[in-house]
């Protein structure tokens, strides 16, 4: 492995998550049905379908439960993936799409069943916006409603100048579009609550617990430091912190880095005012901003991106202008935490869904827009794990290409990429 530091980065989310448990460590050699690689959401929401129907779950991960993208995120449930239907008609066929359209937003509910089946304290909100900064970006938007309704979601709302200044109190959009059925929640405590669902169903966990090496024989062995599990079916969800465990694997994405700042407190009365309704943002730019409201009346507020996954020196520096962009009435306010996390990004933006052999299989690739996708993850590879593949294999039916260039190239490559759509979203063409 590498030198990653297996403890909670110092986030807002650390900060305030709920009391948890720490899992043991792997030391023997074990059996079970089925080993998931990875507890973050993709891994987590596995095993919960899967000990649902009784099947023998373990869970190894290398540092702790959601210590990867799935606690660090910026918390927002936004249906669909991160390239949206109507691509997936393009490049896939509409039969394929249709298939896909019919799952877009089972996500967020999935979440949502989790939530209350479990009674898991994640600070859940109903309710989140895409804000338009151009007369371009409505007109997307009105498109894009025309599209989910198409494919039966009837939850969206548009909103003109008036209705967008009435949901976030920033002079910079022209519009935007509310869904109901999106929303937020302290993503750390979701997968804190979600493993602690899989502790009671009697699954078993194990933290700080690295895959080493993977025996691809008829029942796999997964070997850490400390001991071995051999399955019956392995499933691969370690996505922007797989490292190089699984090269095959590896040579179709790209992880990358995204950061998120915290602001001190701002009070009842001041975070009203910015968001009334207590709802999530997100803006429309190609490299978009989001932000939203914790619990404690913060304001948490990412965006950017650093391809290849390299750690900035200066988050603050990267995001508070940001923020001072949208909400310059914040100019006096502190920030106390920041931090970065990593994703997994695909060239088709699109994630990847497969099998190694016949009992290994994968998904990765959620391209900043995993928190839903995850979920719906989950519970595509308990479908396939327990006999019923055809959702499974709509997904793996998606064609997936290295990025030009190899690995050498990925990162500078994408980035020439997100300039040109940068400027395109400044130019509002």
């Amino acid at each position: 492995m590498s030198n990653l530091d297996l403890n909670y980065p110092a986030s807002y989310y650390a900060a305030s998550a709920n009391v948890h448990p720490e899992y043991p460590r792997l030391e023997g050699d074990i059996d079970c049905d089925v080993c998931i690689i990875g507890a973050g959401y993709t891994g987590l929401s596995a095993a919960l379908h899967l000990l649902e129907r009784g099947v023998d779950v373990v869970v190894l991960e290398q540092a702790r439960v959601g210590w990867g993208a799935s606690g660090r995120n910026g918390g927002q449930i936004v249906n669909s993936y991160s390239r949206d239907i109507d691509v997936i008609e393009r490049t896939a066929g509409n039969r394929i799409a249709e298939q896909l359209g019919a799952m877009a937003f089972e996500g967020g509910r999935i979440i949502r069943e989790l939530v209350e089946r479990y009674s898991i304290q994640c600070d859940l909100k109903d309710g989140g916006v895409f804000a338009a900064l151009n007369g371009k970006q409505m007109t997307e938007l009105e498109h894009q409603k025309a599209l989910w309704e198409r494919y039966g979601y009837d939850k969206l709302e548009l909103l003109d100048a008036n209705g967008i200044g009435g949901v976030v109190a920033s002079k910079r959009y022209v519009g935007g579009m509310l869904d109901h059925g999106g929303g937020h929640i302290h993503p750390l405590n979701l997968a804190l609550g979600e493993a602690e669902a899989v502790r009671k169903l009697g699954g078993q966990i194990f933290e700080r617990s690295e895959a080493i090496a993977i025996s691809r024989e008829e029942q796999p062995i997964v070997v850490t430091k400390g001991g071995s599990v051999r399955a019956k079916t392995l499933v691969i969800a370690g996505n922007a912190y797989l490292g190089g465990l699984v090269p095959e694997l590896k040579a179709k994405s790209m992880p990358c880095g995204t950061q998120v700042i915290a602001t001190e407190p701002l009070g009842d009365d001041l975070a009203k005012a910015l968001i009334p309704q207590d709802y999530c943002i997100e803006d429309c730019n190609y490299l978009l901003d989001y932000y939203r409201l914790s619990a404690d009346k913060r304001l948490l507020y990412g965006g950017g991106v650093v391809y290849g996954a390299r750690d900035p020196q200066d988050i603050e520096r990267l995001v508070r202008p940001k923020m001072l962009k949208t909400f310059p009435q914040l100019e006096a306010v502190k920030i106390e935490y920041r931090w970065t996390g990593n994703f997994l990004m695909t060239l088709s933006r699109l994630p990847q869904v497969g099998m190694l052999d016949d009992n290994i299989l994968y998904s990765q690739g959620c391209s900043g827009h995993g928190v839903t996708y995850t979920h719906l993850a989950g519970r595509l590879l308990s479908e396939r794990i327990l006999g019923d593949s055809k959702r499974f294999d709509a997904f793996a039916a998606l064609k997936h290409y290295p990025f030009p260039g190899g690995h050498l190239l990925q990162a500078p490559f994408s980035a020439i990429g997100a300039w040109y759509y940068s400027m395109r979203d400044r130019l509002g063409v």
